[in-house]
C-alpha cells in the first residue's frame, strides 16, 4: 500500500497513486512515500508548543503573534508561527523580538500547565507503543516496530492517525519525523512545520545528507563548525570525503560517531528511559549584577531549587556547574567535579559560592544559574564520614526545614542569605 497515498485528514487512503487530493474530503495532505509502510523510527514534535496551548486557551489569540518569555530581560521561550514570520525566535532576548514585533501578545510561562498538556501528549504516544523515549516537555522519538497488527495499519498510518487525535483531543499540533533510525527522524520532523509529516527513507537518505549543512549534524556546535570550516569542510558532502584523522583534529573523539551519521548510520535504540544528565535552576536579573555581594543571595535561591529538585527526583550530584551570561550574552561556565554525592542546598552552594568567587571580576552578568551533574542514586547521598561528619546534621537540618515549608509553604522559613537585597 506505500504507493497508494493516505489523506492525514480524513484518514483514509486515495482512490488512485497519481491523486493530488483526496477524492473523499478534497485535502492536498497526502502521505506517500516509497518506503512509507516499512518504516518505524518516529520524532513526534508538537509545534510552538507553549504559545499552541496557550492559543488553545484563548481563543482571541488564535491570529495573533504570540511570545511565551517575560521581562525585557528575558528571552524568548516560544513564538508562535505568525511571530516567527516577523523573525522572532526562540532564545532570542525579548528586547530584540519586541523590536521585531512591537504588537506581539507577550504571556509569561506558565509551566503546570505546558507540563499538563505534555503528559497528555505523552500518555497517547504510550498507547501507541511502550518503546517512547521523551527528549524533553514536547517531544519524544517512537519505536513503532511490531505494532502493524495491533493497530491495523503501518507505522505511518499509525502516526498520523495520532497526530489528528492529538488535534481533536488535546487541541494542539505536532509534527512528525519518520524514518529508520532517531538522527533521520527528528531532521524530518523539522522540515514541513507547523502539522508536517516527512519520510526519509533507507534509498533516498545518503543523497539528501549530501548537500546539507554540517550543523545539522548534531554534536557539531558553532565552535566545531569554525574549526571545520578552516579544513573546508561546510557540506556533509565535504565531511564525508575528509580523513578521519582531520576530524579528530576538528572534532575529538566524537569524529568517528559523527562521521558515521554524515552517512545516515546511527544504530542508538529508542530508549523509554532516558537517563538525566544534570538538574539546574537559573535566573536572569531585570539589571546587570556585578559584585559577588549581589550575586550571592541569588546562588543561595537556586541552590535551594536544585537541592529541591534532586530530592524529588530521587538522585544526587556529585559535581557543581555555574552558569554565568554577560551583557554581550557570553557564557561562562565553571565546573567542581569529584564531590561526595550531595542533595543538600548548602553542599552544592559552598561548591558554587567559591566558583562564583573566582569569576567575580567586575564583569556585568544578565544571567546566573547553578547545576547539579554527573548524578547518581540519592540513596547515595551525604552519608558522611569520620572526615566529615558535619553532613549528616546539615541533612536532617534541611530535612526538617523540608517538612515545615511542605506544610506551611516555601516561604516560611527563609535563610538570612535569600532576604539580602542587592546593592544598587
Amino acid at each position: 500500500m506505500s504507493e497508494t497515498p493516505f489523506c492525514r485528514d480524513c484518514l483514509t487512503y486515495a482512490a488512485s497513486r497519481f491523486s493530488e487530493r483526496c477524492a473523499a474530503c478534497g485535502s492536498p495532505r497526502l502521505l506517500r512515500h516509497k518506503e512509507r509502510d516499512s518504516l518505524s523510527i518516529a520524532h513526534v514534535d508538537c509545534d510552538a508548543f507553549f504559545a499552541a496551548v496557550e492559543k488553545r486557551d484563548n481563543p482571541d489569540l488564535a491570529d495573533k503573534p504570540v511570545i511565551i518569555g517575560g521581562g525585557k530581560r528575558g528571552v524568548v521561550a516560544t513564538a508562535c508561527y505568525v511571530a516567527r514570520t516577523y523573525g522572532v525566535r526562540s532564545a532570542m532576548p525579548m528586547f530584540k523580538a519586541l523590536k521585531a514585533c512591537p504588537h506581539a501578545v507577550v504571556i509569561p510561562p506558565n509551566m503546570e500547565k505546558y507540563r499538563i498538556a505534555g503528559r497528555e501528549v505523552r500518555r497517547l504516544m504510550l498507547e501507541l507503543t511502550p518503546l517512547v523515549e521523551p527528549v524533553s516537555i514536547d517531544e519524544a522519538f517512537l519505536d513503532l516496530s511490531g505494532t502493524e497488527r495491533l493497530h491495523h495499519g503501518s507505522p505511518a498510518v499509525t502516526l498520523a492517525r495520532f497526530a489528528r487525535r492529538v488535534e481533536g483531543e488535546i487541541g494542539i499540533s505536532i509534527s512528525v519525523g519518520l524514518s529508520y533510525n532517531k538522527f533521520l527522524a527528528k531532521i524530518a520532523s523539522d522540515l514541513e512545520k507547523p502539522r508536517g509529516f516527512s519520510i526519509i527513507g533507507c534509498q533516498e537518505a545518503a543523497e539528501f545528507l549530501a548537500d546539507k549543512p554540517v550543523s545539522i549534524i548534531p554534536g557539531i556546535g558553532s565552535a566545531a563548525q569554525a574549526r571545520l570550516s578552516k579544513a573546508g569542510v561546510t557540506l556533509i558532502s565535504h565531511l564525508r570525503d575528509t580523513s578521519l584523522r582531520t576530524l579528530f583534529e576538528a572534532l575529538g573523539r566524537d569524529s568517528q560517531r559523527l562521521s558515521k551519521l554524515a552517512w545516515g548510520e546511527d544504530s542508538r535504540p529508542v530508549t523509554p528511559e532516558r537517563e538525566t544528565k544534570s538538574i539546574s535552576a537559573e535566573t536572569t536579573f531585570d539589571t546587570d549584577l556585578r559584585s559577588f555581594e549581589d550575586l550571592e543571595p541569588i546562588l543561595w535561591r537556586l541552590s535551594e531549587k536544585v537541592s529541591r529538585r534532586l530530592k524529588v527526583a530521587g538522585l544526587a550530584g556529585q559535581s557543581v556547574i555555574l552558569k554565568l551570561k554577560d551583557r554581550e550574552f557570553g557564557l561562562t561556565t565553571k565546573t567542581r567535579s569529584g564531590l561526595p554525592p550531595t542533595q543538600l542546598a548548602i553542599r552544592l552552594f559552598e561548591a558554587a559560592r567559591q566558583l562564583l568567587k573566582s569569576a567575580c571580576d567586575g564583569t556585568p552578568f544578565r544571567l546566573i544559574g547553578i547545576g547539579a551533574a554527573d548524578l547518581c542514586d540519592g540513596a547515595e547521598a551525604d552519608r558522611g564520614d569520620l572526615a566529615d561528619q558535619t553532613v549528616v546534621r546539615q541533612a536532617h537540618m534541611e530535612a526538617a526545614i523540608d517538612r515545615i515549608r511542605d506544610k506551611f509553604g516555601a516561604a516560611a522559613l527563609q535563610k538570612g542569605i535569600s532576604l539580602r537585597k542587592p546593592q544598587r
